[in-house]
């Protein structure tokens, strides 16, 4: 399984094996390692910008789970929709991920339905998400793309670029296919270099992922990282696809050529609709970001059953809450005396003659027994 490319105009050649190493007797190939890479980095992203659109971790992980399952599931079922020639009446093909053959518009479409499924679920909003996960996907796609690289395929058509590339396999394929590349007016010559494709394709995502990366901070509504991405990839996939030669066609249309034209047109006149609606608007809440409006959404759910009975105990008036209390008893009238006089006792206050002691019968005096 061993492939030589080289890159003439550069004077490069790389000597490349398609398996990694063996487990069990089984070979493992570097395609499948380098796209798990790429799924590695895009779920550590997807993590560590979570709180960034308002979303729970623990909640988006779920929400990868069912995205990479039904993602491989849409990509599959995609890619035999349209090249149902070569799985007519062979069901094991169908499932052999092994042979390769994902496409990855229907991963799109099945990774964004299991998000949704997620979504409705674990009860997240669904636009914050998908602004989360199409952050990530160009670097996944870009690490991704280099599966191809090792496995010498996505490559284009005949180039006189300094960068062109060729070796036996390419040469194998294209002999092979040439007549049926002729019937769809692609015209190749097996033993010219042929554009690196894939190379292009992964230098796009890059460049993509970044700009996204630096404008998360500016996006002024949830939903717009999707459709800057959507346009981004279309508007690049809609040219290297018009340059590779292995496309899914429909009659003569390249499938995925026209899906990507699309992409970049509903992104396109989307946005600017509803860029549009906000500067006309005049106000910076319309539209708000989610990840603005969480704190706000807090405050405003009703409280627990367990809360509602301290809830009301704090609300009762305070009078109904304070005990009465008694009366102060009333100041006596007497005047104090002026500042500097002292004040007579209770004993030089009465007059002459009168005592503490009580009427006592004649002839009893004090202390007797």
């Amino acid at each position: 399984m061993e492939n030589i490319i080289e890159f003439p105009g550069l004077g490069l050649s790389f000597e490349l094996n398609r398996v990694a190493f063996t487990l069990f007797g089984q070979p493992i190939f570097w395609y499948g390692i380098i796209v798990g890479i790429g799924f590695a980095v895009g779920a550590y992203l997807v993590t560590k910008r979570a709180r960034r659109f308002g979303l729970d971790p623990d909640r988006v992980i779920d929400a990868i789970i069912a995205a990479t399952v039904l993602g491989i599931v849409g990509a599959r079922t995609y890619y035999v929709i349209f090249r149902w020639e070569m799985y007519a009446g062979n069901f094991a093909s169908i499932i052999n991920l092994r042979e390769g053959g994902l496409a990855f518009y229907g991963g799109v479409i099945g990774g964004a339905l299991g998000a949704l499924i997620v979504c409705k679920w674990r009860k997240i909003k669904p636009l914050p998400l998908i602004d989360l996960l199409a952050s990530v996907v160009l670097i996944s796609l870009a690490i991704g793309r280099w599966g191809n690289f090792v496995n010498v395929e996505a490559f284009g058509s005949n180039t006189t670029a300094p960068w062109g590339m060729t070796g036996t396999a390419i040469v194998n394929h294209l002999t092979f296919h040439q007549s049926r590349l002729a019937g769809l007016g692609i015209e190749v010559l097996p033993c010219t270099p042929v554009h690196p494709t894939f190379l292009y394709e992964s230098l796009w995502n890059i460049l993509g992922f970044i700009i996204i990366a630096i404008y998360i901070k500016r996006r002024r509504f949830d939903g717009e990282i999707t459709l800057i991405f959507l346009g981004w990839y279309g508007l690049g996939r809609a040219f290297i696809e018009g340059l590779r030669i292995d496309s899914l066609m429909l009659g003569g249309l390249r499938v995925s050529q026209g899906v990507a034209i699309l992409c970049f047109v509903v992104a396109a006149i989307t946005l600017e609709r509803v860029r549009s609606k906000i500067r006309k608007s005049d106000d910076p809440g319309y539209l708000a970001l989610y990840v603005n409006t969480v704190g706000q959404e807090q405050d405003e759910q009703p409280p627990e059953e367990g809360d509602a009975g301290d809830t009301e105990q704090s609300e009762q008036p305070a009078d109904e809450t304070e005990q009465p209390t008694e009366e102060a008893e009333p100041h006596s009238e007497a005047e104090s005396p002026p500042e500097g006089e002292p004040e007579l006792t209770e004993e030089a206050k009465r007059p002459q003659g009168e005592s503490d002691a009580p009427d006592q019968p004649d002839g009893e005096k004090d202390g007797e027994s």
